[in-house]
């Protein structure tokens, strides 16, 4: 069975600066009509860095849960950025860190109900030390802890960033540990 709904109208009911939101009417299976509504977003970028056998995390405040949360450093796309020119970026923005390369480990969909964001998750290579400059209203810390322990924050709770959470689930069954 054929499961694809069609746009028949789509209407922008907010346009921002990060994401807009549609509410659009759509050709459902069956020949029903229905309402969905899409907020739109350019996509990030996460990324996991090791630098001498830890990984970098950073915590800050996210106004919309309202908590200060651990997370991989990660970052939207500018307009028109290409998803690594964007890894690269966000790392040393970040965390200070420069890397020589960078590995798309792979592309997810965080909350495909709703939203058509996509995050690009990479792995750096051969981090080096360098300055950080986050945003102007960023505000954030950046520690480096032993994979294990970065691992076991899920299990306790600590860690709770969907992005984060699957990178290192990722991580650690790429590299069998």
């Amino acid at each position: 069975m054929d499961f694809r709904e069609t746009s028949i109208e789509k209407n922008y009911v907010y346009r921002g600066k990060i994401l807009q939101v549609r509410r659009d009417e759509v050709a459902l299976p069956g020949g029903r009509t229905g309402v969905r509504e899409v907020v739109e977003h350019r996509g990030a970028v996460c990324i996991l860095c090791m630098k001498e056998g830890k990984i970098a995390l950073v915590r800050q405040f996210r106004y919309a849960v309202g908590e200060s949360l651990w997370e991989l450093p990660a970052g939207k796309l500018e307009r028109g950025e290409e998803p690594l020119r964007a890894a690269f970026r966000e790392l040393a923005e970040e965390t200070g860190l420069e890397a020589s390369d960078m590995e798309l480990l792979f592309a997810m969909y965080p909350t495909p109900g709703y939203s058509d964001e996509t995050i690009y998750i990479y792995e750096a290579k051969g981090a080096a030390a360098g300055e950080s400059h986050p945003d102007e209203d960023e505000f954030l810390d950046v520690c480096f802890f032993p994979f294990e322990k970065a691992f076991s924050m899920i299990a306790d709770g600590t860690i709770k960033d969907g992005k984060t959470i699957a990178a290192l689930l990722y991580f650690k069954n790429k590299n069998h540990l």
